[in-house]
């Protein structure tokens, strides 16, 4: 089994890390990344060797986006959407359900799957939607709605959404499916233009009678909380991919305090040298070592099949919730041990801050997280 320094050799770091400066001013996507990215079969990560892809384990493919996001944290988050697609097909297929095989055999193929999930207004996530999904002739549904952060925007081919069907409202229930690039229905605006992780371009897709046939729709699944392994597996290979992008964005930034520390100076001596900066070095890499043994943990546990019960879904979040606000302490840290420099634009800091600061936006919510913690030591309110 190949390791993420085999797939994410030093040389294709260099150049993944050269351009990412640039997609940043121009606000412009990862074309040469994902070139790179392609051809090093990063898209068929978790595809078996069968398929022609690099067979790895849901840790495996954690430490590749660990790695991948110490160079490029926007193209890391951006192909994290196509590996979560990916990685619930392997998860369901540990479970005995090979009914995405087909994705991963498209993945080493070269396409290129998007997430076509988050609504506007939308908190349920995935429980609920606000897109309608309505029955056609011979089984495929027609989709209306409005997405938004889809990344990968400008290059995806294979495009999964969700909505709701109630042509029976006494059962609603919500509908998965595949979108090809090219299907009527389906507009991208241009309208990603953010403080940080410019580079994913994770524009809005709007939705008009956008017809998915019944040879690509996958799931049903009841409206409100269930647990379908389907949807386990979205919200399971979501939280841990997203913080294992986040745990690479801080790792690069303790990497970069370090080197500060070592080139500025404290009253005479190396900064390296002097206690407070010592100390906020040492802090960080403490809070560091702690999520990434989290992250090994629940990757390790979805691979094995752990059984949570009820706190799988606040744990999932509480990893989310607990390595983005971790991250961003730590670019805060390493720019404090910077100095003024790393405010400066075009420092490499001042766009990992930048980057870090879009950690609070994902699900899920700090508020969403303490509520299913609540629920699972508490148990719901009456």
């Amino acid at each position: 089994m190949n390791s993420a320094e085999d797939i994410l050799t030093p040389d294709l770091l260099e150049r993944l890390r050269g351009r990412a400066a640039k997609y940043d001013q121009a606000n412009a996507f990862f074309t040469e990344d994902l070139e790179d990215l392609r051809e090093a079969g990063y898209l068929a990560l978790f595809s078996t060797a069968e398929m022609g892809g690099s067979g790895l384990d849901i840790p495996g493919v954690v430490a590749c986006q660990r790695l991948l996001a110490s160079a490029a944290p926007a193209t890391a988050l951006a192909v994290n959407m196509h590996l979560v697609w990916c990685g619930v097909a392997h998860l369901l297929s540990l479970r005995g359900d090979d009914s995405l095989r087909f994705l991963l055999e498209e993945a080493a193929a070269g396409e290129l799957f998007a997430f076509g999930v988050s609504e506007p207004g939308n908190s349920a996530v995935l429980f609920d939607s606000k897109t309608d999904a309505v029955p056609q002739d011979g089984g495929g549904y027609a989709f209306t709605g409005r997405k938004i952060f889809t990344s990968l925007s400008p290059a995806w081919t294979r495009l999964g959404i969700f909505g709701k069907d109630s042509s029976n409202p006494d059962e609603p229930q919500l509908v998965f499916g595949f979108a090809d690039r090219g299907t009527g229905g389906i507009t991208t605006l241009d309208d990603w233009d953010t403080m940080g992780m410019r580079a994913s371009q994770s524009c809005t897709t709007l939705l008009e009678n956008a017809v998915v046939p019944a040879g690509r729709i996958v799931r049903h699944t009841p409206v409100g909380p269930h647990s379908d392994a389907f949807v386990f597996g979205i919200f399971s290979l979501f939280e841990t991919l997203l913080s294992a992008v986040y745990a690479g964005l801080a790792e690069r930034a303790l990497t970069l305090a370090g080197e500060a520390a070592g080139k500025r100076s404290v009253q005479g001596q190396p900064a390296a040298y002097d206690p407070h900066t010592r100390f906020r070095v040492a802090d960080a890499a403490i809070r560091l070592d702690g999520i990434l043994l989290q992250l090994d943990a629940v990757a390790r546990d979805l691979e094995t099949g752990a059984d949570h019960g009820a706190f799988w879904f606040p744990r999932l979040s509480g990893l989310k919730l607990r390595t983005t606000d971790t991250a961003r302490g730590i670019v805060e840290t390493a720019m404090q041990v910077a100095g003024g420099s790393g405010y400066s634009r075009g420092q490499e800091l001042e766009r990992l801050y930048r980057d870090v600061l879009a950690g609070m936006f994902h699900p899920s919510s700090e508020d969403s997280a303490h509520d299913s913690m609540a629920k699972a030591v508490l148990g719901p309110v009456p």
